[in-house]
Parts: C-alpha cells; sequence; structure tokens
C-alpha cells in the first residue's frame, strides 16, 4: 500500500517517539518543509520530557495516535531517534491509518514501525529525521523531498572491494541493525526471503555487531536474501580484549556462501550523507565493477 505523496498546502506532523527535543532543535526543518510549501503541526507532548524520553509512553504514543487518526496529517516525521519507539508501538491502533494510510517518516529507532508496517503492507520511508537536518547534506535532504512528493528516486553508492557482483529485485526492508534483530519474535519480525535488507547502525561494539549478525544467521534472516546493502556502519567501537575484524569482515564471513550481491559503504545511516529509502518498496539493485545503484519502481 503506497500513501499519497504530498502536495503544497499539505499539513505534515512533527512527532517524537523516542528520545527528548527541544524546539530549537527543529527550527531549521521546520523552517525547510515550509519552503516546500507544506504546513507543519506540531504534536502537543512534543517537547516534553520523562526521563531521557519525549514524555511518558502514554504522552508519545498519544501524539503519534492523533496524527495517525487525523485526516489532513498527509506525512508523520518523527523529530529524532535514540530509544523509546518500541516501548509505544504496541500501543498504536492502525485502523484509521490503513483505510486513509500516510507516510511515516524517520530512521534509527524509527526501524520498529518500519518492520510494523512492512508487516501491514505499508510503504515508508526511511530518511533524515528534524534533529540532524543542520548536519545533512543537501542530496540528503533533497532526496526525502523527492520520496515524499513522488519524485524519481535512485541511490549511487561508492564502490569497495568487499562488493559481491550481482543483479537483484526486490521489495526493501531494514534500517537499525539493532532494531532489526530485536524485532525478532515480536509482530514485527520480517520474513527476509526474496527482500533486499539494508542495514546500518551507530556507536556500536564490535562484538555487539558480530552477535546480531550471528543472530540474524540463526533466525534465516540472511539465508534467501535477494540482496544485501551494508550502510554507515558509525562509531563503531572495540575493547581491550580487540575482536579481531572489521565490521565488513564480520558481515563477508557470514554471506560469503550466499548467492546474493551484498555492497558496503552504502550511503546511509548515521552520517552526514544519508540518502533517503523507501522501505517496503520493490526495487532493482546492481553492484557491479564500476558502479553500485539501487533504483526504486
Amino acid at each position: 500500500m503506497r500513501p499519497p505523496y504530498l502536495q503544497p498546502g499539505q499539513k505534515v506532523a512533527i512527532v517524537a517517539p523516542a528520545r527528548s527535543i527541544n524546539e530549537a532543535e527543529i527550527k531549521m526543518a521546520v523552517s525547510i518543509f515550509e519552503g516546500w510549501g507544506l504546513q507543519v503541526v506540531l504534536g502537543k507532548n512534543l517537547f516534553n520530557t520523562h526521563y531521557q524520553f519525549a514524555g511518558t509512553d502514554e504522552e508519545r504514543a498519544g501524539d503519534f495516535q492523533q496524527m495517525l487518526d487525523e485526516p489532513e496529517i498527509r506525512a508523520i516525521i518523527c523529530a529524532r531517534g535514540g530509544y523509546g519507539t518500541t516501548r509505544i508501538v504496541d500501543q498504536l491502533d492502525f485502523t484509521k491509518f490503513l483505510k486513509y494510510p500516510k507516510w511515516i517518516v524517520g530512521f534509527s529507532d524509527v526501524t520498529v514501525l518500519h518492520c510494523h508496517l512492512h508487516n501491514l503492507r505499508v510503504e515508508t520511508i526511511h530518511g533524515v529525521m528534524p534533529l540532524l537536518f543542520p548536519k545533512q547534506t543537501e542530496v540528503s535532504i533533497e532526496s526525502l523531498k523527492q520520496a515524499l512528493f513522488g519524485q524519481p528516486l535512485k541511490i549511487s553508492s561508492v564502490l569497495s572491494v568487499m562488493n559481491k557482483l550481482g543483479n537483484a529485485e526486490g521489495v526493501v526492508v531494514g534500517g537499525n541493525l539493532t532494531l532489526f534483530a530485536n524485532a525478532i519474535g515480536t509482530p514485527s519480525e520480517i520474513n527476509t526471503d526474496g527482500k533486499i535488507l539494508f542495514l546500518e547502525e551507530v556507536n556500536e561494539y564490535l562484538y555487539h555487531i558480530d552477535r546480531m549478525m550471528v543472530q540474524l544467521k540463526r533466525a534465516k534472516k540472511l539465508d534467501n536474501l535477494a540482496g544485501l546493502i551494508i550502510g554507515h556502519f558509525s562509531g563503531v567501537k572495540d575493547n581491550d580484549a580487540f575482536f579481531g575484524q572489521t565490521v565488513y569482515e564480520i558481515i563477508n564471513d557470514l554471506t560469503r556462501d550466499l548467492r546474493y550481491p551484498v555492497c558496503y559503504n552504502f550511503p546511509v545511516g548515521h552520517e552526514k550523507h544519508n540518502m533517503t529509502v523507501i522501505c517496503n518498496r520493490l526495487a532493482r539493485l546492481q553492484v557491479t565493477e564500476k558502479r553500485v545503484e539501487m533504483q526504486f519502481q
């Protein structure tokens, strides 16, 4: 199910399903959205705080539910990640949303929503969030506009000697490795057979990354993919007792014998160049000696 693309004059909402945020931190994003001709509506609890969260679970879920149910809101943009979306996803009622779908936008902690809505067969947008607008490249922000307004979207990536060459076509799923792995065994778990899986991560230890990738392997999430995209793995840490492998080496070892294309250093994740990915949509991936490119259908 594809939500209607945006038109100038329509309303979009900013809510905070995870960590807290303040008004100054979203100022640039609000200005850009208004420059696109959109009306920005802020969740009534957007600037609340409860420990590290943007309000209590009930307040955050209430804001999100209000925007899901409000027919004039045509996209819900998550203000930031952090942690907290998993705590509220099961409180959300998607009944009205499924009758009148709208775009859900965000990444990192918002991965749980991308996974959950995949199982409801709704396309979502993995893209830049308001907190990070000041740090993003213009092309990253422009790619979000392209996705929201229905313009053609194609992502090119740098080459890597680790790439496994080939072509793939499939529905695109994924997001943050931690959130994707944590969804296993929950209503948000995804069947990855025949899909193009993309993964990104931030501030994790190498052995944590290895453990989560092994979990995906044991859960058969890697076995029957159409293709695998490895995005930014930023701020990777190691212990005093060195793990001994890089992120790419960890993933290469786990996918070496699997017959699908794999590309590394794709421009998705917690870096200034964070291109928009349309989750749950069919795409074509090309990994050749001369180029890496994904084009959405």
